[in-house]
C-alpha cells in the first residue's frame, strides 16, 4: 500500500525506506513531500537511514531543511528513539556540492562504533575553495579585495558582480566566501544559499510542478547570503528573470549580501531583463582576467607546496610559459605531472613535463581568427562557407561555438567583432559561449567531444 502512495521511490531500497516515507508522508506538507523526499533513494543500515538524491542541490536542501522530519519518522517506523537515529543525505550525482546551510537546523551526523560512516559523504557543509589558497595577482586582485570586504562586511555595497571567462577562477572566490562565512556561523548565525542559475532555474521548476513555488521562494528569500554562479544562463527565459528579479529585490531590501558570477559583464547581458541588469550593477563589479607570467608562478608554487612536492624551476616556468589563459588547466596539468611521477616513482623532470604538457591545449604560438577558423574547419571537416551560412546543423553550430569560445579566449577581438565574422549578432556569440561551457563543466558526451575538439586545435595550432 505505502509503495503505490509514494511515487518515485526505487527498487534501490530496501524494505525500511518506504516505511519511513510514508510516515514522512503524513506529517510533511504534500508540496514539500513531492519536492523534496519523493525522488529520493534510501536504504537503512542499522540505526543508520542512507539516503541518495538525483543532485547535489535536492541533498544539501534534504539535509539542511528535513534532516529533524526523518529522523522522527525513522524512528517511528524502526521502533527507536530519534536520538538513536543516525542520517546521511548524499547527491548521486559526485559533482561540487551547491550548499544551502541554514545553521537553525538540526544537524544529524552519522554514527557508527568507531564514530565514522565510511564512504559516505559528512552532513557538515564542505566548502572546495578558500581565500588562503586563492593566489592574487593583477588580474583578479579587485575581486579577491571585494570578495573578502564583502565578507568583512565592508564592502560599501551588498552585491559583488564577478565576470571572467572559464577556468579563471570564480567559482573559487565565490566557495571562499561560502567557507569563510560558513566559519562565522556560529557567531552571525547567517542563512548561507549557494547554487547555480541552472540549478536555480530547475527547482523552480520543480517547485512549479509540485504547487509548491510560493514554498520554493519563502525559503530562498530567508538567505541572510545569497552566492548564484553563471547568470548568463538566464538569458533568453523571460520567466526564470522574472524569479530572480523579484529574489534577489528581495533579498537586497532586507539587507542581505550577494555574490554573482557570470562568464560576461553585465553590458554584455543583452537577452536580460533591465532591471535584472541594473541590480547585477547596483554593487561592486569586479572583472578577472587571463593571470599574468609571475601570477601563474605563483599558483604553480602553491600548488606545488600544498601537494608537498618539488617542482624544479624549469618545468615551472615551462608551464607557467606555455599554458597562459586558463588557471583550472594549469593547475590540471600541474596535477596529471604530479600523479605520473608518484606513478613511475620518479622525480618530476623537464623531460616528463614536455611529455604531460603535450596533452594539453596551449599553444605554441599565438592564435588569431584566422588561424582559428582554419583549424577548426580541418577540426570538424567543414569548409568555412559551411561556417559562415545560416545553417542550424548540429555540427555546424558547435563548430561555430568552439571557434566563439576560442576567439574570445586567444584573441582581443570583441564579442561583436567574432560575430561580425559569421556575420551573425553580438547574442549569437554569447549564446554560443555558454552553449559551449555549459557542456564542457557537464562533462557530456558532446562535452567530450567539444574538449577534445578544442585540444586539438591548440595543439596543431602554428603547425
Amino acid at each position: 500500500m505505502a509503495e503505490k502512495k509514494i511515487r518515485g521511490i526505487s527498487s534501490f531500497m530496501n524494505a525500511d525506506w518506504p516505511a519511513i516515507a510514508e510516515n514522512l508522508q503524513k506529517t510533511l506538507e504534500p508540496g514539500d513531500f513531492k519536492v523534496w523526499i519523493s525522488p529520493l533513494d534510501g536504504k537503512v543500515q542499522d540505526a543508520c537511514v542512507c539516503l541518495y538524491a538525483p543532485n547535489a542541490f535536492a541533498a544539501n536542501w534534504v539535509r539542511e531543511h528535513f534532516s529533524c522530519a526523518i529522523r522522527e519518522a525513522a524512528a517511528g517506523a524502526l521502533g527507536l528513539s530519534s536520538d538513536a537515529i543516525s542520517l546521511v543525505v548524499r547527491s548521486e550525482n559526485i559533482q561540487p556540492a551547491r550548499r544551502i546551510v541554514n545553521p537553525d537546523a538540526p544537524v544529524a551526523r552519522p554514527r557508527t562504533e568507531q564514530g565514522v560512516l565510511a564512504g559516505l559523504e559528512p552532513l557538515e557543509p564542505s566548502w572546495r575553495f578558500s581565500f588562503e589558497d586563492f593566489v592574487v595577482g593583477p588580474s583578479n586582485e579587485m575581486a579577491y579585495a571585494a570578495a573578502k570586504g564583502l565578507c568583512a562586511d565592508l564592502a560599501s555595497a551588498g552585491t559583488l558582480f564577478v565576470s571572467a571567462a572559464s577556468g579563471l577562477g570564480k567559482t573559487h572566490l565565490v566557495q571562499a566566501v561560502g567557507k569563510c562565512l560558513s566559519e562565522e556561523n556560529i557567531r552571525t548565525r547567517c542563512k548561507i544559499c549557494y547554487l547555480t542559475a541552472e540549478e536555480f532555474a530547475s527547482c523552480f521548476v520543480t517547485a512549479l510542478k509540485a504547487r509548491d513555488v510560493e514554498g520554493f521562494k519563502t525559503r530562498l528569500r530567508k538567505s541572510d547570503v545569497l552566492l548564484l554562479e553563471d547568470v548568463h544562463f538566464l538569458q533568453h527565459k523571460g520567466k526564470m528573470q522574472e524569479e530572480a528579479l523579484a529574489l534577489i529585490k528581495s533579498l537586497q531590501s532586507r539587507g542581505s549580501r550577494l555574490v554573482l558570477t557570470s562568464s560576461f559583464a553585465p553590458r554584455d547581458l543583452r537577452h536580460m531583463d533591465c532591471q535584472l541588469v541594473s541590480l547585477f550593477c547596483a554593487g561592486l563589479l569586479a572583472h578577472m582576467a587571463s593571470p599574468t607570467l609571475e601570477t601563474r608562478r605563483c599558483i604553480l608554487r602553491e600548488k606545488a607546496r600544498i601537494h608537498q612536492v618539488m617542482l624544479p624551476e624549469p618545468v615551472s616556468e615551462l608551464l607557467a610559459t606555455r599554458i597562459t589563459s586558463d588557471v583550472r588547466q594549469l593547475e590540471s596539468c600541474l596535477n596529471n605531472l604530479i600523479f605520473k611521477a608518484r606513478l613511475l616513482n620518479r622525480q618530476i623532470s623537464l623531460d616528463m613535463a614536455l611529455e604531460v604538457i603535450d596533452q594539453y591545449v596551449e599553444t605554441r604560438c599565438e592564435l588569431d581568427m584566422a588561424a582559428i577558423v582554419r583549424l577548426v574547419c580541418d577540426s570538424f571537416k567543414l569548409s568555412e562557407i559551411q561556417l559562415t551560412s545560416r545553417s542550424r546543423k548540429g555540427v555546424h553550430v558547435q563548430a561555430r561555438s568552439t571557434i566563439y569560445y576560442l576567439a574570445r579566449k586567444h584573441t582581443r577581438l570583441s564579442l561583436q567583432e567574432i560575430g561580425d565574422c559569421f556575420h551573425r549578432r553580438h547574442s549569437s556569440v554569447i549564446k554560443g559561449i555558454s552553449f559551449f561551457e555549459r557542456e564542457m563543466q557537464r562533462e557530456s558526451a558532446l562535452g567530450r567531444q567539444l574538449a577534445h575538439a578544442v585540444a586539438l586545435v591548440e595543439r596543431n595550432a602554428g603547425v
